[in-house]
């Protein structure tokens, strides 16, 4: 590369599910991370949903309640990405997020349908949350973000090349508010530098609030 070559935009590869309120926070921080590093989100979906079917027993019931919920969102995200393609992802993401969690409204037909609209998909695609069609591309997006960093932790899992050739993935980072500007890229750099560790796994200390949504 020549001394006046722009640098290559890093693909950061982002699985989310969109009922998590923790990883929509995650990925607010990512957007604002695309403004000051040379980095493109690429989304794709993962399952709550799918993450604990052999482990209801094991949840709160208040969280087992809230699995049954989960599914409809994320089908509905899964199915439009198959009909409309991959650029559809990000955009009714941020469109259902928005309604889920920064206006309160919840996982509700009415929230989809409304995110639906906004984006410009067709209404009809809000029948594939109650439908297992793309059931199977569903657990196959799920497992490629999920086998990344083990069955032990969530949502969001970001994977990004080292410059060693290998993949640095982890959870994470939970964080609120979303950090914007140069605390955005002082975490994005924070964040690449420890996971890029062979050996590092888990830095952690307790939540003592919950999401803010801007």
């Amino acid at each position: 590369m020549s001394e006046n070559a722009e640098p290559a935009t890093t693909t950061a590869d982002f699985w989310f599910d969109p009922l998590c309120p923790w990883a929509w926070m995650t990925s607010r921080w990512m957007l604002e991370v695309e403004k000051v590093r040379d980095v493109a989100v690429r989304w794709h979906v993962m399952s709550l949903a799918v993450l604990n079917e052999d482990r209801l027993d094991e949840l709160p019931e208040r969280y087992r309640e809230s699995m049954k919920n989960a599914w409809g969102p994320v089908r509905v995200v899964v199915a439009a990405q198959q009909k409309y393609g991959d650029d559809v992802v990000g955009p009714l993401y941020t469109a259902l997020g928005t309604r889920f969690h920064n206006e309160g409204q919840g996982p509700t037909r009415e929230a989809i349908a409304g995110a639906l609209e906004e984006v410009g998909l067709p209404a009809d695609l809000i029948d594939y949350a109650d439908q297992d069609v793309y059931d199977t591309e569903l657990r196959a997006s799920h497992k490629e973000g999920i086998d990344k960093v083990g069955q032990e932790v969530g949502t969001p899992v970001i994977a990004v090349p080292g410059s060693d050739g290998r993949q640095i993935a982890f959870f994470g980072p939970v964080v609120t508010p979303a950090p914007k500007g140069e605390e955005a890229a002082r975490l994005w750099d924070g964040t690449l530098m420890v996971a890029s560790i062979p050996g590092f796994y888990e830095i952690k200390r307790t939540r003592t609030q919950g999401p803010i949504f801007d």
